[in-house]
């Protein structure tokens, strides 16, 4: 048994001897402070979990459907109408754990309910970086899915402790088990059983606590909202089950409580309080996942998330303190304690009809009080917050101090981006932002009147402000305005909301793919730009070498130039050149990737020698090597998980193979076909129509982004004719 450090843990049942670095004034100490998300896959049940939990904690007094378009955090119209979340809605509960060191004493849980669709990861990664622990929820038939896997890894970025809830134990094909071994295989998960389920699919009845070795039934005759499921002994049928899977789970916890493994090697029981204590300790180290099964549309095993959450999920006091960097780029950490200097970040900005300009912040350290001034690092100026509000969903609670650990809105700043550090202004720190994909589909928009055209800038450019996935540019060759996004349902929502909330009619234009463009050789490449026209001219001469990079890489500009052949104050005009040059490459027009530029050699002017000159000998010498380099075009290729009843396998796999794309492997899963393959985003235009009549609608597909490749030469004339022809060129 090898040890793992194990973090260090509060358990404060106390409010007298909570730590000093709460305010005397605060409602609930830092230690009873649960910031969570919700997250999944789509149609994992994030969004009916999170109702559940508002029911059950009080928040709410009726349980919102999905499929009814009443659920409190997905409040826009487009999420009500689709059935899907769209953008992260942010609510607060508050719960007292059923048993545990913390019963009776009501914990704030503030929880943030992400969308699952690939087209918005934006909303999942900003709230992974500003969350302390989450709630990952799988479907109990089809376990870890593509998404799943996504999530995932955001999760692992940003060090977000998690449980799993496995969801719809009701279902038929339901598998607790399976769903466990998928996320310890897919996901390199070190998952085990907090609970065992009592039955499955329509014989799902109760739940068995491994931790208390007690069991939880659901009588829904009795008790259909679930309210108050019975404690009971443990059937007699399922005690050596239970005795087994309580034994795994000391086993794996072990390493990291030593107290509890010295215990565990005697042979002597392990007291409840201290299995719970060692769970903890593993679930906030990262190394261990525990697992809940339940149904949450059935209203059966909410409260036991709840207990799990309060129990076991980290507080704010319980993670190693957020870090950044000051002025001089030296690492600085926001240590949280309210009585320190303010610091915080801004993780979403969002239009209110009402209040105006939403920023969504986290307060990391120190406590923000309304009519503050706080500092931008990133604008070097300072802007007023005018007023503080906790959001819950759409509705809003006016407040004048938020803590730390606290995550509210700020009303009245301005010039604020996402992933901005707001802080004091004698606190040199900046929080290190989220970072998000690029986009990989592109379209044209055009307003149908000069009225729609003044509305549509202004639109624009707050979507943009909201959305970190979205850009918008102008073409230069048409005049044109090129939308890109993650995805075709993407645009399509940005398109709606551009009507519904701005009263924008635009024509859109038919979706352009965001082609990359790279190289496969070494070259040298030599750039002059000489102009002489009586007086002071111009003169400005770079060489350089061209190479690719790795994969995923990016462009690394390197000077190596020797003897001042090149003076220092025209070296970075030269770099600002070649990236100006990687803008556009010699291909199609498309942005170059994962190159290494070398600057070797040239020459310059006495006099004649310019910051624009070196500039533009860059952009000619990183157009010359370029050309020499064997330039090739990059198509985006996605990821495309199908599931379909087995009689439409064929059908559907001939269909992946006439769109280009590569199997990569089938799995019969509950009576169902599951193939994972590689698809040229190219070829997936209207794919989830066509396959539903491929199928008689019933087959599903999951889209995700996935790498780029090579277009095939066989393609590749009539890819460029089109692209450059095309006005919405990405």
């Amino acid at each position: 048994m090898s040890a793992v450090e194990a973090p260090v843990i509060t358990v404060v049942t106390d409010k007298a001897k909570v730590s000093a670095k709460n305010a005397p004034d605060r409602p609930f100490p830092l230690e009873w402070t649960r910031n969570i998300g919700i997250a999944a896959h789509i149609d994992a049940g994030k969004t009916t979990t999170t109702e559940r939990i508002l029911f059950y904690s009080g928040a709410v007094h009726k349980m919102g459907e999905v499929h009814e378009g009443t659920t409190v955090t997905d409040w826009m119209e487009q999420e009500r109408e689709r059935g899907i979340t769209i953008t992260a809605a942010a609510i607060s509960c508050a719960w007292n754990a059923s048993w545990g060191p913390w019963k009776g004493i009501k914990q704030r849980i503030n929880i943030i309910d992400t969308p699952g669709h690939v087209d918005f990861t934006a909303e999942v990664e900003r709230s992974l970086r500003v969350l302390d622990g989450a709630v990952a929820v799988f479907d109990a038939v089809a376990g870890v899915q593509p998404q799943s896997e996504t999530v995932w890894r955001q999760a692992n970025k940003y060090s977000v402790p998690r449980l799993a809830f496995i969801n719809k134990m009701d279902r038929v094909g339901a598998d607790f088990h399976k769903s466990i071994d998928d996320i310890r295989v897919k996901l390199k998960g070190n998952a085990h059983a907090l609970f065992l389920p009592i039955g499955a699919e329509e014989n799902f009845s109760g739940m068995i606590d491994l931790v208390q070795m007690i069991a939880y039934i659901f009588d829904e005759d009795k008790d259909p909202l679930g309210l108050n499921p019975i404690t009971s002994e443990i059937p007699a049928d399922m005690l050596d089950e239970a005795k087994k899977y309580r034994d795994a789970l000391i086993e794996a916890v072990s390493d990291f409580d030593d107290q509890l493994a010295e215990k565990y090697l005697e042979g002597a029981d392990i007291p409840v309080d201290m299995l719970m204590l060692a769970v903890r300790k593993a679930t906030i180290s990262l190394k261990f996942f525990g697992v809940i099964p339940g149904s949450a549309f059935k209203k059966k095993g909410i409260q036991r998330v709840l207990d799990c959450v309060v129990n076991y999920l980290p507080s704010p006091i319980d993670v190693p303190p957020m870090k950044g960097k000051d002025s001089d780029g030296t690492d600085v950490e926001a240590v949280v304690d309210d009585k320190a200097k303010v610091a915080g970040l801004a993780f979403k900005l969002w239009t209110d009809p009402f209040v105006g300009k939403l920023v969504f912040f986290r307060v990391y350290t120190g406590m923000l009080k309304k009519g503050t001034s706080l500092y931008n690092p990133r604008t070097r100026r300072s802007e007023r917050v005018s007023r503080l509000v906790l959001m819950r969903a759409i509705d809003r609670e006016e407040i004048d101090v938020a803590y730390a650990g606290d995550i509210c809105a700020v009303v009245g700043v301005k010039d604020v981006i996402t992933g901005d550090t707001l802080c004091d202004e004698d606190f040199d720190i900046r929080l290190e932002p989220p970072s998000f994909p690029e986009p990989v589909i592109s379209m044209s928009i055009e307003p149908n009147s000069k009225a729609d055209q003044e509305k549509m800038g202004t639109a624009l450019q707050r979507l943009v402000a909201e959305d970190p996935t979205l850009k918008v540019k102008t073409d230069v060759d048409t005049g044109q305005v090129i939308l890109s996004g993650m995805g075709e349902l993407h645009l399509e929502i940005i398109l709606d909301r551009m009507k519904r909330e701005f009263k924008v009619e635009a024509t859109s234009g038919k979706p352009q793919i965001a082609y990359r463009e790279t190289v496969k050789a070494q070259a040298e490449g030599e750039g002059k730009f000489i102009r002489q026209s009586g007086g002071k001219g111009q003169y400005g001469h770079v060489i350089i070498t061209l190479e690719p990079n790795e994969k995923g890489k990016g462009i690394e500009i390197l000077n190596e130039t020797v003897g001042g052949s090149i003076p220092k104050e025209f070296i970075k005009p030269a770099i600002d050149g070649i990236n100006e040059g990687c803008n556009n490459g010699v291909v199609a027009g498309h942005p170059v990737v994962d190159v290494i530029v070398k600057i070797t050699d040239g020459s310059f002017h006495e006099v004649d020698s310019s910051e624009l000159a070196f500039k533009m000998a860059g952009i000619f010498a990183f157009k010359d090597a370029m050309k020499k380099a064997n330039p090739i075009l990059l198509e985006p290729i996605m990821g495309v998980e199908v599931t379909t009843p087995e009689e439409y396998q064929g059908d559907l796999i001939g269909d992946i193979n006439r769109r280009r794309g590569t199997i990569l492997g089938m799995e019969n899963k509950a009576g169902a076909c599951i193939i994972s393959s590689t698809v040229p985003l190219e070829t997936l235009f209207g794919y989830v129509t066509d396959i539903r009549s491929l199928s008689k609608g019933r087959a599903s597909a999951s889209v995700t982004p996935s790498h780029f490749e090579q277009v095939p030469n066989s393609l590749l004339q009539k890819i460029v004719e089109s692209t450059t022809r095309a006005p919405a060129r990405t």
